[in-house]
């Protein structure tokens, strides 16, 4: 909260100057334009920085280099909408993929695309994010599934269940494997 109220302070004070020469009796003078120009450029990326700030989907890196930024010069804030915001998605991308692989729980397929996305780019790393965990951690759910299956034993109903969930999708697939296994 600290972080945001601070951010948004800076763009307030960022934006006082733009507002003052912006007035009608500075407009008028030819010299006013340029530097009311490079102000209002300046104030925009402040005001862009704030609101990255502000987005809770921000991870530590993000907020730390955005913070950077704006307590810079209108050069550094520069510098992080154009290449800076880019390197921190990435790292904080990274931290989210450690975190995945040092969870026990985490399966074999997960692993190993995790693992992927972090020997390739950035572009590997967000689409392993937002659609290759979800597509591994069905596969592994999958072989769960599967696993039940072979137990011997099974009730008819467990039995039938894990038939349907096979062609479900990985939502589906997920549940059975954390809630709905149990109920039969």
């Amino acid at each position: 909260m600290k972080l945001t109220r601070a951010a948004l302070v800076l763009a307030a004070g960022a934006l006082a100057p733009a507002l003052l020469l912006s007035t009608p009796s500075f407009a008028a003078t030819p010299a006013a334009v340029p530097a009311a120009a490079s102000v209002d450029s300046d104030t925009e990326n402040a005001v862009a920085i704030a609101k990255i700030l502000a987005d809770p989907a921000s991870g530590k890196a993000v907020k730390r280099e955005a913070n950077k930024a704006l307590s810079g010069t209108p050069a550094d804030r520069v510098a992080f909408l154009t290449t800076g915001l880019a390197k921190a998605q990435d790292e904080d991308n990274l931290v989210a993929i450690f975190r995945i692989l040092g969870d026990p729980a985490t399966g074999k397929g997960v692993k190993r695309e995790a693992n992927e996305a972090i020997d390739g780019t950035p572009a590997d790393r967000i689409a392993f994010l937002k659609t290759g965990l979800r597509l591994a951690q069905a596969e592994d759910d999958r072989v769960a599934v599967m696993r039940i299956l072979a137990r011997p034993g099974i009730s008819d109903a467990l039995y039938a269940a894990c038939q349907k969930v096979m062609d479900g999708t990985p939502e589906e697939l997920r549940y059975f494997i954390t809630v709905g296994q149990y109920r039969f």
